[in-house]
């Protein structure tokens, strides 16, 4: 028997679809390279936006052209409303919790290490909480197991993965404190983290990294608008003040740190003013990389309620700006 697994999305999703693939092929599958070839295919869904959720509908059509025989089954992050409407095109859905952790790597140099799943933040934009739950952290006896075998097999990068990393805890285990044992284990492997959240990057984080010589120093930290008033809209829980003094204290604490970041412009009701505001922040920063997305109505979260009253034209223009602000940046340097 042979599976061919399609992911969408982020690394979580990634990672998620190497936890499939250890399983399947300790039932005895084997993977496939195409999707002709495959028994049972796999959809790894990502539907932090509802053009993911329409590319979906399309992909499951272009599979069942092409492997009519084939097993269909859909996964990943999906709010119930989607797996009810999808649940009649294809076999089978199956929940993305409580995968077993023991994984088929897809590289043999960086190795994903999820620590948690699932988000207790509500941003109003974010479908999230309601497709993966709550905030989940594995036991850190686990974890730290997981990474030392990790690092035993030779892996170059580790990269620890959460929807919120800074909110970990197991038992009096933080993340900081996490890291700092990841860190302490022999080997000269890299570790990497994703995602941090501002509002919850602490200054004992901050002082863990600077102190590690294996800890990268590429830090991502989601800004998403540099307006309070559309942060505030948006339910991220600081300010653009906030976010500042963040980013001055990793900077004193290390001068060599890469700062990456999310943008999304175009927000219900974000205005020019408010707009030229992001634009201000992206100057003042200096950001090495930004992950720019224009705003997309997501049925099932908090934002989809407002009224979506800025034009797609729009948004593409003001996207176009910030990408273009970053493109300048990497000439200059």
């Amino acid at each position: 028997m042979k599976y061919h697994i399609i992911t969408y999305g982020c690394q979580m999703n990634k990672s998620d679809s190497e936890r499939i693939a250890g399983q399947l092929e300790r039932k005895g599958y084997r993977a496939a390279s195409k999707i002709r070839q495959a028994d049972l295919i796999i959809v790894n869904a990502c539907s932090i936006r509802q053009s993911a959720v329409d590319r979906i509908y399309s992909q499951v059509k272009k599979i069942r052209s092409q492997n009519p025989k084939g097993r269909l089954v859909l996964t990943g992050c999906l709010l119930f409303k989607d797996q009810k409407q999808l649940r009649e095109q294809v076999d089978q859905i199956w929940p993305i919790v409580d995968l077993e952790i023991k994984a088929k790597r897809q590289s043999a140099k960086e190795a994903w290490l999820p620590i948690m799943t699932g988000c207790n933040n509500f941003c109003s934009y974010c479908v999230v909480p309601y497709t993966r739950g709550r905030e989940y952290s594995r036991p850190a006896g686990q974890i730290i197991k997981e990474a030392k075998n990790l690092i035993e097999k030779g892996y170059q990068t580790i990269t620890l993965l959460g929807q919120n990393v800074n909110s970990y805890r197991s038992g009096k285990i933080n993340f900081p404190r996490l890291l700092k044992k990841i860190d302490q284990l022999a080997g000269q492997s890299k570790i990497k983290f994703l995602t941090s959240h501002p509002k919850d990057m602490s200054d004992q984080l901050i002082k863990v990294i600077s102190q590690s010589k294996k800890i990268s120093k590429e830090i991502h930290l989601p800004v998403q608008s540099g307006n309070n008033q559309i942060l505030k809209k948006m339910n991220r829980g600081y300010t653009i003040g906030h976010y500042k003094k963040l980013i001055r204290k990793i900077r004193r604490a290390i001068p060599e740190a890469e700062i990456s970041t999310d943008i999304i412009v175009g927000f219900p009701g974000e205005t020019e003013k408010q707009f030229q505001k992001t634009v201000a922040l992206v100057k003042e920063i200096g950001f090495k990389q930004i992950y720019t997305a224009a705003y997309s109505r997501r049925a099932g979260t908090t934002a989809s309620k407002l009224k979506d009253g800025v034009p797609p034209a729009e948004k593409k223009r003001r996207k176009r700006i910030i990408l273009n602000l970053v493109k300048e940046k990497k000439r200059l340097v």
